[in-house]
């Protein structure tokens, strides 16, 4: 068992990155350890190769000090949520004891983020009862926070962490995904490759920096209220 202390799911190669990379590059810096588990290889993308993804996905992970990278291997657009896909990822809760566990938001217009958020939600609750079991027989583990992260469509976040000292570290981990990015000749035209979307993300992620007072934010859902003791600190 290899603990980690922020666990990501994601159902393709670059989701993660796109949403919380400078989230997961923060972390790091402190010193915890952080792990992405993609659900799929991605290979329906309309550019590049399964092969070609992996290593990207390796780039990535090595720009934002990520530890341990997961990939289930499950069918792209295939996330059917059965009870043996939700085992599998409530067994990588359960081997890697996260404290924090994020997925992406629930709504958005790939129905393959959608189809995540559902089944890691599932996996969390399966991940608690003592009496369920996993193929390797990993004892339960309660998470101690969930969050849904933002990949296309957007709303009002009820968290949003500044990022703005890591957040070069972000763009870099993106473009690290070439193949995804960067149209070359003879490739088919996507959302992803157009000039448009990397400015869209930029502009997101300013537009809630600038809603905390910093330069770039990430923002969260939380599936519950956020809890507080008290309004005022002694260090106000």
């Amino acid at each position: 068992m290899s603990q980690v202390d922020l666990l990501v799911f994601a159902a393709h190669p670059d989701d993660a990155e796109i949403g919380i990379g400078g989230l997961l590059a923060k972390h790091h810096a402190a010193g915890f350890k952080t792990a992405i588990c993609h659900l799929t290889e991605a290979e329906l993308s309309s550019n590049g190769t399964v092969e070609r993804r992996r290593e990207e996905a390796k780039k990535a992970a090595e720009i934002l000090g990520v530890s341990k990278l997961i990939n289930l291997g499950f069918p792209d657009r295939g996330l059917t949520g059965s009870p043996e896909q939700i085992l599998r990822i409530t067994q990588v809760i359960r081997q890697y004891r996260p404290h924090v566990v994020l997925a992406p938001y629930y709504e958005d217009r790939h129905p393959d983020h959608v189809a995540c958020s559902r089944m890691v939600k599932e996996a969390i609750f399966d991940a608690a009862i003592r009496k369920k079991q996993t193929p390797g027989n990993e004892p339960a583990h309660r998470v101690n926070q969930f969050y849904y992260y933002f990949i296309n469509d957007i709303t009002q976040p009820d968290l949003i962490v500044d990022v703005s000292d890591v957040y070069e570290l972000k763009m870099a981990a993106i473009k690290a995904y070439a193949s995804q990015f960067n149209r070359q000749e003879g490739e088919m035209d996507t959302p992803l490759n157009q000039p448009s979307y990397l400015a869209m993300i930029q502009g997101r992620d300013s537009i809630w920096g600038y809603q905390i007072g910093a330069l770039y934010g990430e923002g969260l859902i939380s599936p519950k209220p956020l809890k507080t003791q008290l309004l005022i600190s002694r260090d106000q």
